[in-house]
């Protein structure tokens, strides 16, 4: 049965070997024409430079993947030695390296090429969408700061209304120095609301630009199609975003309101106190002292709003970088490991036959070694011991008086006519 099991393996092995020599040569082709589209995907140049460069590379390719293959399914099932078979291991691992560099990787960008290109804009799109909002956000910072303006703005302007209907503080109506005092104060503080007013709207209307320049990148990734002219368009919108953003950055009225809150108390004059008595006067120098101690502390206040407005992290400049589909690839190779798996896989599947040719072949060696040597010797090598004989008889030498004599001599000698590395042959 053994014989039989023997015969089996050895018919197996001859029956497959042309569907592995067919095998070998799909997946070569194979992995030639996705390494010929991702080869187009990475050259520049004109059309016919392109197609005649792509195709004689993946031609290349193709022949080193098929050659590569067959030397090692022709050779490594054979070798037997633990040192041989490590060589040859050795070797399979450096070629299967040089295909994943030279096949695989393109392969990869042929299957997943335009996936990586999207996925590269789709990212680029979050990242200016943060620097858009970011910007957006520090141009804003300094409309915070309105309602403390206002509050001082009226709380001037009704003073001054007080001490002219009233003389709430120095105790004589009219328009005198310290109405003009609280007048012009509250004039400064109005012409400061005006200006963060006005810097809003055009806040707002920079940032409506940048979201329909969001808008459309947002729809060049996603729209169908060839991804190289999304790619173009994108880029222009990315140059158009950008500008916004850096207009978003200039238009912040922090350094404004710094300016401003800084004049207030350096460049508070106080008028001279027009008073006629004399203690109408001191009562007006008196109120103009305080309110230069309140413009003070008022100034003080607005001046660190304005320095933690301006103390704020600028948006950092992004720049755009296009890629290839190779490129994209490799950098987002995380993200599309099917397709990685299943360019490698057309490279590296031929591996797995010759394992499996491996351990069919270690399988007959065993069975062959246990073999008995009458069962292992064939019908030719029979006739040749025959005619040997006959010769042997002719010259007049005893056989069976020399073979008893050699077994007595040294029983083991008999193992040197075993045929062990023979294989059964029908």
């Amino acid at each position: 049965m053994a014989l039989g099991a023997s015969h089996r393996l050895q018919d197996g092995i001859e029956a497959v070997e042309t569907m592995t020599r067919f095998a070998l040569a799909v997946l070569a082709l194979a992995s030639g024409v996705y390494t010929y589209l991702g080869v187009r995907s990475i050259l520049d140049g004109s059309a016919t430079s392109v197609f005649f460069a792509a195709l004689i590379y993946s031609s290349a390719v193709s022949v080193a993947i098929y050659a590569f293959w067959t030397y090692m399914a022709r050779f490594y099932p054979h070798v037997t030695g633990a040192a041989g078979r490590g060589a040859m291991l050795g070797v399979m691992a450096l070629g299967c390296a040089m295909i994943i560099a030279m096949s695989s990787w393109l392969n990869a960008a042929a299957l997943a090429g335009s996936a990586a290109l999207e996925q590269h804009l789709a990212e680029t799109m979050e990242g200016y969408t943060a620097d858009l909002d970011q910007a957006h956000q520090n141009a804003l910072a300094a409309q915070s700061l309105l309602p403390d303006i206002q509050r001082t703005q009226e709380r001037f302007q009704r003073l001054a209304d007080q001490e002219r209907e009233t003389g709430a503080l120095t105790g004589t109506t009219g328009a005198g120095s310290v109405v003009q005092l609280l007048s012009q104060m509250a004039a400064q503080l109005t012409e400061l609301q005006n200006n963060i007013t006005a810097s809003r709207d055009r806040v707002t209307t920079l940032f409506d630009d940048g979201r329909k320049h969001l808008e459309t990148m947002r729809s060049l990734v996603s729209a169908p199609g060839a991804i190289d002219p999304r790619a173009d368009q994108f880029a222009a919108e990315v140059v158009q975003l950008s500008g916004v953003i850096t207009s978003l950055e200039q238009t912040s009225i922090a350094p404004s309101v710094k300016r401003a809150a800084d004049d207030l108390s350096l460049g508070f004059i106080a008028p001279v106190a027009d008073g006629q008595a004399a203690d109408l006067a001191t009562r007006q120098d008196q109120v103009m002292e305080t309110i230069r101690s309140s413009v003070g502390a008022q100034s003080k206040v607005l001046s660190q709003a304005a320095d933690e407005i301006l103390a704020r992290k600028p948006v950092a400049e992004r720049r755009f970088v296009p890629l290839s589909s190779a490129e994209a690839v490799l950098r987002y190779a995380s993200d599309f490991i099917p397709s990685w798996a299943g360019a490698i896989s057309i490279d590296l599947l031929p591996a797995v036959l010759i394992f499996m040719l491996s351990i069919v072949h270690s399988a007959l060696r065993r069975q062959e070694q246990r073999l008995p040597f009458a069962e292992r010797i064939t019908a030719a090598e029979l006739l040749e011991a025959l005619e040997v004989q006959k010769a042997l008889v002719a010259s007049g030498i005893d056989v069976e008086t020399a073979l008893a004599a050699v077994e007595a001599k040294d029983q083991s000698n008999i193992a040197s006519f075993d045929l062990s590395g023979k294989g059964p042959r029908k």
